[in-house]
């Protein structure tokens, strides 16, 4: 079950109306990720309760825990960053530049300042919640994973790509990407932004049987 799905079951109001449940849910969970955006860590329930629009009760009806709500809106960002990955890829020529896209789109991001300022919350908070909660918090990353393993499979059937084991090759690649963004986030950057996007997605490639990609300069000297 999905995040929403989960918390609704949780709610007693269940009983009385799951779209309603639901729609709550949605609300609450994009309250707390707008407050986070805002403050990072330092917003309250009650704060979410108001920018919801609901009660404080209510708010606790779903997530009994503020780490509940947290891993609510992590998980709610990998859903939708893994769609507008599908469907920003749907133009692409194949699936080699799509697996390169959701590769690299974080850090791309990232290196544009746009990754909001509550990104360094988000990705500090995930390995302490995943110290507390490792199922929950790899069910969250799993859509990224998923997206991965499906191109990957889609380029090893058009012998674009060699994996020698797909559901393997994407979650190591997800936990790298992951990595990888983490230290961007908080070390100091030992060279720069583009370096590290192009360095993940050759790292990447070459591990999953692709060919070394030759740059537009290369191309003009052949």
């Amino acid at each position: 079950m999905s995040w929403v799905e989960r918390a609704a079951e949780r709610s007693p109001l269940v009983q009385r109306s799951r779209t309603r449940s639901e729609r709550q849910a949605v609300s609450i969970v994009e309250a707390a990720h707008r407050l986070l955006n805002e403050k990072g860590g330092r917003f309250t329930m009650q704060e979410v309760a108001k920018e919801a629009g609901v009660a404080l009760q209510t708010v606790y009806s779903y997530f009994t825990r503020k780490d509940h709500l947290v891993m609510a809106v992590f998980e709610n960002m990998i859903i939708e960053q893994a769609r507008r990955y599908e469907e920003a890829g749907r133009d692409l020529p194949d699936a080699v530049a799509r697996l390169r896209l959701g590769i690299t789109v974080a850090l791309e991001a990232q290196r544009r300042d746009e990754a909001g300022p509550g990104h360094r919350f988000l990705t500090s908070e995930y390995w302490r919640l995943f110290e507390l909660y490792p199922e929950e918090m790899t069910r969250a990353v799993q859509p990224f994973a998923d997206v991965a393993e499906r191109h990957l499979r889609e380029a090893a059937a058009a012998g674009l790509l060699h994996p020698n084991d797909p559901p393997r090759d994407a979650w190591l690649i997800t936990k790298l990407v992951m990595a990888v963004y983490h230290d961007r986030a908080f070390a100091t950057a030992t060279s720069p932004a583009a370096d590290a996007v192009k360095g993940l997605w050759a790292f990447c490639l070459s591990a999953v049987g692709g060919r070394p990609e030759t740059s537009v300069d290369d191309r003009q000297k052949l």
